[in-house]
């Protein structure tokens, strides 16, 4: 039930490509869900509503499928390699090469539209070059910026303001060094104790509304119970990706990709759910979707073939484009957000025409990150920094 290799490194395992398919989508997914955003934070900064996401509200869930994802891929193709000569500098060496190129171009690209946008807070307020440079620094180096510090250059508390969505990554990473230290080490029915804990710790979290915001949107910022939160938002579907990926048994399902994606709309398109009391039923909500919803679309995913070239070509473009789109279009939308809040647009409706521009844009841009640095800049690494066996 493996198909074939869609990587260009000889000596990894192949990929299942619907799983990156759907990374692709969620990636797409997200991206909607954030030009729904900038017309709640525009009225929100203009003093109009209360910044609630009035429609495609659970877009944000898309970090958690693909917490989920990156643990099931990464057990797969690393859990057997383990004192076979593969250690954790090689680990180490092929998640930098993977990940960190992008990293430093959505910095870059932050620091482009940061001045682009105005170069100051969101409140007017003008920023020193000297603070710009020094979060560009941090950026690339995924030292988190602490609310209110001189280089949390917008003001609104961001890990990482020059692009907020990096600090899924800064997460990721310490998943990562968590899988080589110890993680993979770990028998399954250890990592199984592990997972159960964690996630009881997650329904706990959401059901009884610790962070305040009545939703699972934490770990962006270091305020409050957020580090807690985004350690726990990503430990759970990380290690539970993992665990999937030692169990898994493939399911007899024809058209998966198509399924799992149209599911993953539907469950990002639920709209808020308010109900006031001590049990936060928008949290339950998400729960639901990260302990049942996505483990099952990832086994899903993983069972099917792919069937045809139109499927086939697909799958492996939104695979590709999926990381540089995540950590790209972030920065553009500031720029968007400027525009809304300067202009007093707070709906699709009243914005559509620049709506349609900021997409085009974005996934221009992604496909040109994609094909002339990302992919080109990791091969590069791959022969300038070469494998070299662990004794």
């Amino acid at each position: 039930m493996i198909q074939k290799p869609t990587t260009a490194f000889a000596d990894s395992k192949p990929h299942y490509e619907i799983l990156d398919g759907l990374r692709g989508v969620a990636a797409l997914l997200v991206v909607w869900y954030h030009i729904h955003e900038g017309f709640a934070f525009a009225g929100s900064v203009n003093g109009v509503g209360n910044g609630l996401i009035t429609s495609f509200n659970h877009g944000y869930l898309a970090v958690d499928f693909f917490f989920i994802l990156s643990g099931f891929v990464i057990g797969y193709a690393y859990d057997d390699r383990w004192g076979k000569g593969f250690g954790q500098r090689e680990f180490y060496r092929r998640r930098l090469i993977r990940l960190h190129p992008m990293v430093v171009m959505g910095a870059f690209i932050g620091m482009v539209c940061f001045f682009i946008q105005g170069g100051t807070m969101w409140d007017g307020k003008e920023v020193p070059l000297s603070a710009v440079v020094l979060a560009l620094f941090c950026a690339m180096f995924m030292i988190p910026a602490l609310p209110g510090s001189s280089y949390e250059v917008r003001g609104n508390g961001e890990m990482f303001p020059l692009n907020g969505p990096a600090w899924s990554l800064f997460f990721e990473y310490i998943g990562n060094i968590l899988y080589a230290l110890f993680i993979h080490r770990l028998a399954t029915r250890t990592l199984t104790w592990i997972t159960v804990v964690l996630g009881v710790l997650l329904v706990a979290f959401t059901t009884f509304d610790v962070s305040g915001y009545d939703m699972l949107g934490v770990g962006w910022t270091l305020d409050g119970v957020n580090f807690f939160g985004g350690l726990l938002r990503m430990l759970f579907p990380y290690t539970l990706g993992m665990l999937l990926a030692r169990r898994f048994k493939p399911m007899k399902i024809r058209g998966a990709f198509w399924w799992c994606a149209l599911c993953l709309l539907l469950v990002f398109a639920v709209p808020y759910l308010k109900v006031d009391g001590p049990i936060s039923l928008n949290g339950v909500f998400e729960a639901v979707c990260v302990v049942c919803v996505f483990p099952l679309l990832v086994c899903v995913g993983a069972s099917d073939n792919l069937s045809g070239k139109r499927s086939t070509w697909l799958c492996r473009f939104l695979g590709r484009l999926s990381y540089p789109l995540y950590m790209i279009h972030y920065p553009i939308f500031y720029v968007f957000y400027a525009w809304l809040i300067k202009n007093h647009r707070y709906s699709l409706g009243a914005s559509w025409g620049m709506v349609v521009v900021v997409m085009i844009v974005t996934l221009g841009t992604a496909v040109c990150v994609m094909k002339f640095y990302d992919e080109p800049v990791r091969h590069w690494l791959a022969k300038k920094w070469p494998a070299r066996r662990s004794s």
